[in-house]
């Protein structure tokens, strides 16, 4: 490989160069391979002979490890276009949507992309503060869910502004989550790990709801918490 081209698959570890050119990588056997299943489509996948899967580009190890962006490069290192999903004109008032209001942990952010897979969720928003979506965290903690949600990164309070069906807000006092009804139309709005929901979302909700507590825990992780919302509602839906 050239210098410039190993220079350019180093550099989409940062946020801010993935930006400028527009492309973010995927690393590792089992998640390429994932996504590759679900026919996601990458401009480019580098290769190693230890590859099994299809490549367009031979690598050696050598310049495998040099473009890694991990201690322990693996056999394959994709990279895919970033491509801008936007919301259509009365879309949120249609199906189930879960909202990500500021969800900094990426971990936390792709699970949260496998549990509105999970559970047939219509689409993730994710507001401009939340872990980015094309990280190597994010897409690699979705395990494939990357490739079949529809994600939109978009400011919250503009959002839901004018939201017909409830937008719902997931706190400490609320609700009972066990009593929600069957809503076959909802926003389900998951807030950051320490800060909680934001005003500009805070300000558009219907209601909030909270999971009842039989311990002392002081809180439940995010990606936990929205999993149980999300299980209510379709158990509530039959």
């Amino acid at each position: 490989m050239t210098r410039s081209e190993l220079q350019l698959l180093r550099s989409l570890r940062d946020k801010r160069h993935r930006e400028e050119v527009g492309l973010y990588a995927v690393e590792g056997e089992k998640v390429v391979a994932e996504l590759v299943a679900a026919g996601h489509p990458f401009e480019k996948v580098y290769a190693t002979d230890a590859w099994a899967g299809a490549r367009t580009h031979a690598m050696t190890e050598a310049d495998m490890a040099r473009a890694s962006h991990f201690p322990a490069p693996s056999a394959v290192f994709a990279v895919g276009r970033i491509r801008r999903e936007a919301l259509a004109p009365g879309e949120l008032d249609r199906g189930l949507t879960l909202a990500l209001d500021g969800v900094q942990d990426p971990g936390n952010v792709g699970t949260m992309l496998r549990i509105a897979d999970w559970f047939g969720f219509d689409r993730v928003l994710l507001s401009p503060a939340c872990a980015d979506l094309h990280s190597q965290k994010v897409i690699q903690a979705s395990m494939g869910s990357f490739a079949r949600v529809r994600a939109i990164v978009t400011g919250l309070g503009a959002a839901l502004a004018g939201v017909k069906a409830p937008v719902i807000g997931c706190e400490l006092e609320g609700r009972d989550v066990h009593a929600l009804p069957a809503l076959p139309d909802a926003v389900v709005v998951i807030g950051s790990e320490g800060r909680g929901l934001s005003d500009e979302a805070r300000a558009r909700l219907s209601y909030s709801v909270t999971i009842p507590r039989s311990g002392s825990a002081e809180s439940l992780n995010a990606a936990v918490a929205a999993a149980i919302v999300c299980d209510n509602l379709r158990r509530a839906l039959g």
